[in-house]
């Protein structure tokens, strides 16, 4: 079982993503919004690993209150060099939001098992899951459907630990 740092996004940048995932399924690309526990927010992911116990969740959370979270700008539709193939709306990578995945894996440190390195500082490529575990010609497919894609603006509503496998979401943070 893994379990996911999330950042979730405000209404109208929930709505804007919300609104891709459905041209993607209109385009006969399964989007995230309809794999696994299929109670995916939009949000990007800023650590995951095996499991975040209640000191660490409480640990987190009193940093999270002292942090001026920043917007995150989804800007560019893209993929990963990897087998497991996703369609990914990347963030741009400012110092803000570097000083906040920073600041959380301080927090993380040695507190995780198992965690995942593509989300470790200088690994971490910031972005919003569109859709997942695609083959070429669907990826092919999905960028046809979304191209040219719309910057969105993020401001972060909420901040929780998501269990991967149910979807459940504990809260540590809220605006």
């Amino acid at each position: 079982m893994a379990q996911a740092l999330e950042f979730f996004f405000d209404g109208e940048a929930d709505t804007a993503v919300r609104a891709l995932w459905q041209r993607l399924e209109r385009a006969g690309v399964p989007s995230l919004a309809t794999r696994s526990h299929r109670r995916h927010r939009p949000h990007v992911t800023f650590a995951l690993g095996g499991a975040f116990t209640r000191q660490t969740r409480a640990d987190l959370a009193a940093e999270l209150s002292l942090l001026a979270l920043p917007s995150i700008w989804l800007y560019t539709l893209g993929t990963f060099p990897t087998t497991d193939t996703h369609l990914v709306l990347t963030a741009v990578v400012d110092a803000e939001l570097l000083a906040v995945h920073s600041a959380v894996h301080d927090v993380l440190a040695k507190k995780v098992r198992n965690p995942v390195a593509y989300y470790l500082p200088g690994s971490w490529v910031p972005h919003c899951t569109l859709a997942q575990e695609i083959d070429t010609a669907t990826l092919a497919a999905g960028i046809a459907a979304l191209h040219p894609a719309e910057p969105i603006r993020a401001e972060v509503d909420e901040v929780g630990i998501t269990d991967t496998v149910t979807g459940e979401v504990d809260v540590l943070f809220s605006r």
